[in-house]
């Protein structure tokens, strides 16, 4: 298997080109807002530093979110377009997932907390239960205020920008800020050996911010 792994739930654009013995390649940059304009040349620097080609690769993989409604679908637009030229499978991990996976190591306890820039001063989250084999989801991602999140659960400790943008909320940082593309490759090709459903469905959450001239007028 060769797998090619797409993020932009988060600031950081990240890829990476995972084969079955690890990671190949991987490169991010952080740009909240450029998405667009940076997503296709890691695809390209990925494969190339990776010393392969789009006809080699098996299988895509795209973080799903949550995240902002243009970030979030420039990623997974990329690795639809991209398995739909190459004839080849495409699936989907939650991006907290992965954030999750990230921090594990980082921590001491049995839970932990992912909480994502949301915008409009709210944050993502989803709780996880620490285990020897991995992390496991115990909520649903959602969307909230810090504010509005109980207190034992801004009081785990906690990944992603949540602990960045409200440091007075979140007061037990973990030092994971972002997706990396390695890591969600190396959940998906865990998944996919486990057969697992992967479906490819955006967790946006809620509307996105760009609204339609009809919607605005409805306002």
């Amino acid at each position: 298997m060769l797998l090619l792994a797409i993020d932009t739930s988060t600031s950081a654009i990240t890829v990476a080109v995972r084969d079955d013995s690890g990671t190949r390649c991987a490169a991010t940059v952080l740009d909240a807002r450029g998405h667009t304009e940076h997503v296709t040349p890691l695809v390209e620097r990925c494969l190339d530093e990776a010393g392969c080609t789009p006809a080699d690769v098996t299988d895509v993989v795209v973080g799903t979110g949550p995240g902002p409604f243009t970030g979030l679908r420039v990623g997974i637009v990329t690795g639809l377009v991209f398995g739909h030229a190459r004839g080849i499978p495409v699936h989907g991990v939650c991006s907290l997932d992965v954030l999750a996976a990230q921090a594990r190591g980082l921590v001491q306890g049995d839970d932990l907390v992912v909480a994502t820039d949301a915008r409009r001063k709210e944050v993502y989250t989803a709780r996880y239960a620490v285990e020897p084999a991995g992390v496991r989801r115990l909520t649903e991602p959602h969307v909230d205020r810090p504010a509005d999140l109980p207190e034992d659960l801004r009081a785990l400790p906690t990944a992603g920008r949540g602990p960045v943008l409200y440091p007075d909320l979140f007061p037990h940082a973990v030092d994971v800020l972002d997706v990396d593309a390695a890591v969600l490759a190396e959940v998906a090709a865990a998944r996919i050996a486990a057969g697992e459903p992967m479906p490819v469905e955006p967790l946006y959450l809620r509307r996105p911010d760009a609204l339609t001239t009809a919607e605005r007028a409805q306002r």
